[in-house]
Order: structure tokens, then C-alpha cells, then sequence
């Protein structure tokens, strides 16, 4: 149940018998072969399909994030850290002061886990709030599945894949992960990247990335347990 579907009264009456809400944050950013909004479409997939077990409400997501490193790719959309800590905290004190008091954020993409302080701040002010960070392809959850299978995860290879991000033809090989020369500028980035993926596998059968799926929402589901 996603905010768009209801009114302000609607969620009025929502708050009289639960302050839970999930709020999503990813980038629009490359992934290769993959949707540029990947780091958004993973982690909402995930929140609508616990809003359905839990009847939990799902916030609009943030679409923008911190991807100053891939702004050479065309379509990428970066926002600076210190605007993303802004708007993190602007957020969470607009639904602070609706009566939300137990927030889940689903963070979809790397780049913004400097943003992850806001949230302890947030609790120093606000200490009858409570949250709850979760990156789904940081769990345990994923790096057993990995491990089980003997495949490496890496950014826009197989491990987001999923048939919902998937917007063309994903090749059928395996790239080898390229050298880092260290930290780089979004022109470097590209010519060391080349197509976007960080290496490995594109694509792997629906099997695997059912499990993943099933893993990460259990793993949302009992952190929505507040």
C-alpha cells in the first residue's frame, strides 16, 4: 500500500493503529544493460511485496542518490552528499511530524550509506522514534546465496538482473572485472568500466535470483517487527 493510492485522511486513520512506515532511497544512476533506476525498482519491489503480507505503508521513494562517479554515463542524475543529508532529514521530519514513529529505510544504492548518519542523529532528537537501515545486497542473506552457488556479486551484473530491471538484451558471458586504479573522476570511471558492469556474470537463471528475492523480503519482514 503505497502513499499514492491514498489521501491525507486516509492516512490519518492509518496512523491510529500503526506508526510503521518504509521509505525507499536509490539513485538513478548506470547499470549497464540494466534500467537506470535499478537501485530504486529493487528495493520497491521488495517494500510493495512486504506491504502486502504486513499492510505496512510504503513512502514515495527518493529517486536521486550519490553517484558522482558514473555522471559520464548519460542518464545519470547525482545528487551532492550534503544535499542527500538534507533531504534525508527533511524527510524523516515530515513523516516524524505526521505520527510516523517506526521507520524502515531500504537503501537500494552504495552511495548513499554516508546518509546513514542522519538517521542516528535523527534518534538523538527524536527518541521515541525508532529505525531500522536495511541494503539488501549487504545481508547475509545474499552472501550465503552467493556462496552456495560459487558466484561473485558486483554492480549491474547478475546480482540485479531481475526480470523487472532487465530493459534489453543482457549478454550471455562473463566479463572480467576490470583493474581500479583507485579512487576516480566520472570520465575515468567510464573508461575503466567501459559498459557499466563491474564484471562477472550478466545473468543467471531465475532460480537464484527468486531465492535472492525471498531471502531479502524475509529479512525486511523481520525488521518491520519493531
Amino acid at each position: 500500500m503505497r502513499f499514492e493510492e491514498l489521501n491525507w485522511m486516509d492516512v490519518e486513520n492509518y496512523l491510529k493503529n500503526d506508526t510503521r512506515v518504509i521509505l525507499v532511497i536509490g539513485a538513478t544512476e548506470q547499470h549497464g544493460y540494466l534500467s537506470l533506476l535499478t537501485d530504486i525498482k529493487i528495493p520497491l519491489a521488495l517494500a510493495d511485496a512486504a506491504s502486502t503480507e504486513t499492510g505496512v505503508l510504503v513512502a514515495p521513494p527518493l529517486n536521486f542518490g550519490s553517484s558522482p562517479y558514473f555522471l559520464d554515463y548519460p542518464g545519470t542524475i547525482s545528487l551532492s552528499i550534503s544535499t542527500l543529508v538534507c533531504v534525508m532529514n527533511d524527510i524523516l521530519t515530515s513523516l516524524y511530524t505526521a505520527g510516523f514513529r517506526k521507520i524502515l529505510v531500504l537503501n537500494g544504492h552504495g552511495g548513499n550509506s554516508g546518509a546513514k548518519a542522519v538517521l542516528s542523529e535523527f534518534l538523538n532528537s527524536h527518541p521515541d522514534c525508532q529505525m531500522n537501515w536495511y541494503e539488501w545486497w549487504n545481508s547475509h542473506s545474499v552472501e550465503e546465496i552467493c556462496v552456495n552457488h560459487e558466484i561473485k556479486p558486483a554492480h549491474a551484473n547478475w546480482l540485479e538482473a531481475f526480470s523487472f530491471t532487465t530493459v534489453s538484451e543482457m549478454p550471455d558471458e562473463f566479463k572480467t572485472p576490470p583493474s581500479i586504479p583507485g579512487l576516480m573522476d566520472a570520465k575515468t570511471a567510464r573508461e575503466v568500466y567501459g559498459d557499466g558492469s563491474f564484471g562477472g556474470f550478466y545473468k543467471v537463471n531465475d532460480k537464484i535470483m527468486g531465492e535472492i528475492f525471498e531471502a531479502t523480503l524475509k529479512d525486511i519482514l523481520q525488521l518491520l517487527q519493531f
